[in-house]
């Protein structure tokens, strides 16, 4: 039977609530995923907070690059309303406050999975280019260390997990903080790395949903040389049970709620294979 793979709320529970506020994480956490995930960025400041795009005009009433900005000039900003501009017509809407609104800093998510009660992972995304080059990896080793999980001891393991694109991201991590562990992302495979291996020192594949729906071979073949598989972004219970059928390891979701409970519907029974895998499967014999 496939072991069931963890659930990684993509950007929090980001399909209701808006993406990296603290309130998507706060409703991730209390629907039982088992992992968080973020993407972060150096303020002009120093500081890292919680955003995905280079520019903060689709997530914020703000405009311009993040990192020219500082911690200030972006708490200035509402980081939420974008998600349900009706919200004042909306009886059902969540009320705005500060957990919806405002910027969301590294350390005030890494606080609320040190608080959280129950073990939680989280994957956190360096996005690169950056202007700050290296500096990002250096300030996020940083803010692990203040919680104690950017050098585990002996025999324990960090809650957290870096991710990224780029190699050179990661290759960093490993030379300041060899004891955690990274994930390196792909929406397509390299032709020297398609047996499943991977560079020096990544622990982690992280293919794209649709990578895996194009090669499902790849699955068996990254753990064949030992490394887990952690699939991106997976938001439909077809894709859920199709990657859990794979054998994949964590799947990331902007609905952790739905993911959670697709995979609870028969925990006693090996997941099926879904017509969609059927056809792939086939196709490519």
């Amino acid at each position: 039977m496939a072991k069931r793979p963890s659930v990684v709320a993509h950007r929090g529970a980001s399909e209701v609530s808006p993406e990296h506020t603290l309130a998507a994480y706060q409703r991730a956490v209390t629907a039982g995923a088992d992992g968080l995930e973020c993407d972060v960025r150096l303020t002009s400041d120093g500081h890292l907070v919680c955003v995905h795009d280079r520019r903060i005009d689709r997530t914020s009433n703000g405009r311009g690059v993040l990192s020219t900005m500082s911690l200030e000039e972006l708490d200035g900003f509402d980081w939420g309303s974008w998600k349900n501009p009706w919200a004042d017509l909306d009886d059902e809407a969540e009320l705005p406050s500060p957990d919806l609104t405002k910027v969301l800093t590294l350390d005030t998510l890494l606080a609320t999975v040190r608080d959280a009660g129950r073990p939680i992972e989280l994957a956190i995304e360096t996005k690169h280019p950056t202007r700050y080059a290296g500096l990002v990896e250096r300030r996020l080793i940083e803010a692990l260390d203040r919680y104690g999980w950017a050098h585990p001891k002996v025999g324990s393991e960090s809650p957290a997990r870096v991710m990224s694109f780029s190699w050179l991201s990661l290759r960093r991590m490993r030379a300041m903080a060899p004891g955690v562990r990274t994930v390196l992302l792909m929406d397509r495979i390299p032709l020297r790395f398609r047996d499943g291996s991977l560079p020096t020192g990544v622990s982690y594949t992280g293919p794209s949903l649709e990578l895996v729906l194009a090669h499902p071979e790849y699955v068996d073949r990254a753990h064949k040389h030992g490394h887990q598989v952690h699939v991106w972004t997976v938001n439909t219970a077809e894709d859920v049970r199709h990657c859990h059928a794979l054998g994949v390891d964590a799947i990331i979701s902007d609905r952790p709620e739905l993911a959670m409970a697709t995979l609870a519907e028969h925990p006693d029974q090996p997941p099926a294979q879904s017509p969609r895998t059927r056809r792939r499967l086939t196709r490519r014999r």
